[in-house]
């Protein structure tokens, strides 16, 4: 097993890179913009559906209008997601423009939007827009044109392919027509493919790719696609990579159609049967986090012996419960941890399978509503089936064959931990209770030095609070050590606020923070952060996995890190910059 460890270690770098990739990113941190729109209309969905289950009908002007605000926000999602991709990506080309070159992403965005009009939507005689592809059928149409309308744009934009306008015009008004060039060759890009697209074939750019792509949304939904997905996702987070960046972005688009689709299906009084959906992936797939991990905090408090295993089991058993599982895979650890690989790997696999095979089989519907990420995953899955009965039974069999995955491999690790606890004591007994790391004693450890503690003493005494973000791929994790942060602030009497976010919903964040503090699960993306940083004077603070969780454990300890940090040798002129 160790040789196998190795073998994925030594392809670290490029699967970091491909997680690096813009293309992949922006669609990630597109969709992740357009979240608010997916959850909000999804909420007004359960309530003119829910009534239905227990036999209540509602009136039907009340039902139509929730039917409307779903139509008039899910229902136009397409054209959303090409703004948000659009300026994502942008976001990720301006760093690396030329000298005083910057892409507007205001005008892409709006140009993009354009596009995506042209290549999937149709007009009916009387000049009305045809709504099918606005939504998720239209999501294939709004990479295309994201995509499309950024490379145009920078094009035109590195290029200087635009209208100059004379000194003394105001800068906004100048912005403006340097747009003219970049926003009409891209717009008119999308109007050729869309006109080859309707005189050659007489159907929609939208339409094209619909069938183009329809072996691969088949595929994805067969046992086999499934296994392919969830076998990369847990491989790539056990090598350290965050998997679901990697993997969901390719997929996304059609987790929400087939969550549409099981919608229209019920709806129309149909059994909803796509098994492959939003909700599938994070309440099923991942269950309690990648790795399906929500039994596990259970099984360490319950059945091991060893005291690392039962402390972290108490940690993270909250967080595994709404799907924030790094406390876990960290502290355990389970990455890297060759005891933990079989298990972290197939548990995942088998809970797919389950579920398929009980939307395949046993009526269980598929799910129907797009529900937080976040939401406990058994109350996901008995909500988002509509609150069938059968979907318990699917809920304790996934929880009982999770259990039954994990326990060897778990009692083969917590045999080892105890033999080393054993040797540790022993080893404490011989020095007179010195032990060599004391990472959470270090950090409760009295007052550092004296040039430190009069830094620190100046960073308190500012006017203005010392600002700190943390990033992590989700918002779940770095939520965890932002509150740490509060509390030790609290206790602390330091000056200092804090506050979580997700990677991708940074951008606009930065300017006004002093310091950034990067959760391990992004580790990957600290270049790319790096130049962010540099360009607004803001520290950033990459961090380890173990000493992660550490820190939220550790509100005090977590106020010390981040000072010492601004108080090392190598960061003066940062720490200059904090105290002027």
């Amino acid at each position: 097993m160790n040789a196998i460890i190795s073998r994925i270690e030594k392809h670290q770098a490029f699967f970091e890179k491909v997680s690096r990739n813009m293309y992949l990113q922006s669609v990630k941190d597109g969709f992740l913009a357009v979240m608010p729109i997916i959850l909000f209309s999804s909420v007004f969905l359960l309530v003119a559906t829910l009534p239905k289950v227990f036999g209540v009908e509602l009136p039907e002007f009340f039902t139509v209008g929730l039917m409307k605000i779903y139509n008039y926000t899910m229902g136009v999602v397409g054209m959303m997601v090409a703004g948000t991709t659009a300026k994502c990506l942008t976001d990720y080309m301006n760093r690396k423009m030329p000298e005083g070159r910057v892409i507007n992403g205001t005008s892409v965005m709006i140009a993009a939007m354009c596009g995506f009009l042209l290549l999937a939507v149709s007009t009916t005689k009387n000049g009305n827009f045809t709504v099918g592809n606005m939504g998720t059928k239209g999501l294939l149409s709004a990479f295309v044109s994201a995509f499309i309308i950024s490379n145009v744009y920078r094009f035109c934009i590195s290029r200087d392919i635009t209208i100059h306008m004379p000194k003394e015009v105001p800068g906004a008004i100048a912005q403006n027509f340097r747009d003219i060039f970049p926003f009409s060759f891209s717009v008119l890009a999308c109007a050729v493919i869309d006109i080859l697209a309707r005189n050659f074939l007489s159907v929609p750019f939208a339409d094209i790719l619909i069938k183009l792509f329809e072996p691969l949304y088949i595929g994805a939904e067969s046992y086999l696609g499934i296994t392919v997905i969830w076998f990369l996702m847990s491989m790539f987070w056990f090598v350290g990579v965050h998997g679901p960046s990697v993997v969901k972005p390719a997929i996304q688009a059609v987790l929400l159609s087939n969550t549409a689709d099981n919608m229209a299906q019920f709806i129309a009084g149909d059994k909803p049967s796509h098994a492959l959906t939003e909700n599938f992936s994070n309440f099923v797939g991942a269950m309690g986090g990648t790795g399906a991990t929500f039994i596990v905090p259970f099984l360490l408090i319950f059945f091991m012996k060893s005291k690392q295993l039962r402390t972290i089991g108490k940690t993270s058993v909250i967080p595994c419960i709404f799907a924030v599982n790094e406390p876990l895979l960290f502290g355990a650890p389970m990455i890297l941890n060759p005891y933990m690989l079989i298990p972290f790997v197939v548990a995942p696999i088998v809970n797919v399978w389950i579920c398929k095979f009980f939307v395949d089989n046993l009526m269980m519907n598929g799910f129907i509503y797009v529900l937080p990420w976040a939401t406990p995953a058994p109350i996901g899955i008995f909500l988002d089936t509509n609150f069938q009965l059968i979907s318990i039974v699917l809920i304790v069999l996934l929880l009982t064959l999770d259990a039954f995955i994990y326990m060897p491999f778990l009692k083969a690790y917590d045999k080892v931990l105890l033999k080393q606890e054993a040797a540790r004591t022993e080893g404490e007994a011989i020095s007179g209770g010195i032990v060599a790391e004391k990472p959470i004693e270090e950090m409760k450890s009295a007052d550092p030095d004296p040039e430190i503690s009069l830094q620190i003493n100046k960073l308190s005494d500012r006017e203005n609070s010392l600002k700190v973000l943390v990033l992590c791929a989700g918002g779940g994790t770095s939520e965890q050590l932002a509150n740490a942060l509060k509390i030790g602030a609290e206790e602390t009497k330091f000056n200092l606020v804090s506050k979580a976010a997700a990677y991708g919903n940074h951008y606009s964040l930065l300017p006004n923070y002093d310091v950034v503090v990067l959760a391990p699960q992004i580790k990957s993306f600290y270049k790319d952060i790096k130049q962010d940083t540099d360009k607004h004077g803001i520290l950033l603070i990459p961090t380890k996995g173990f000493e992660y969780i550490e820190l939220t454990r550790e509100p005090a300890g977590a106020i010390k890190f981040i000072t010492e940090k601004l108080t090392d040798s190598k960061l003066k002129d940062e720490l200059a910059s904090y105290l002027s």
